[in-house]
């Protein structure tokens, strides 16, 4: 879990799992460029939203549009050098 300026862990051993601390990362990117709060803000309302259109905490979290750039990028450790302003946009 990311929160800005913090990665959480739920064991040790995943810091060196580099797509996981990538895709956090795109998520530190993503809190950065809406200062934050906002940020929260946005992915609880999009997690609701979501929640209520397919009834399914899972099929919810991964559709939050924050979550599909993560994951759709996560495994390019080079993304964020080239990664645009607001990209997750285009995952709305």
């Amino acid at each position: 879990m990311a929160i800005f300026p913090f990665i959480i862990l739920k064991e040790k051993r995943l810091q060196s799992d580099f797509v996981l601390v990538n895709h956090e990362k795109i998520h530190f990117r993503q809190q950065l460029e809406l200062l934050i709060i906002p940020f929260y803000v946005l992915y609880l309302l999009n997690y609701l939203i979501n929640l209520m259109k397919y009834k399914n905490h899972d099929q919810a979290y991964f559709h939050i549009v924050f979550e599909k750039e993560a994951y759709a990028c996560d495994q390019n450790l080079e993304y964020l050098k080239q990664r645009r302003f607001f990209s997750w946009a285009k995952y709305l």
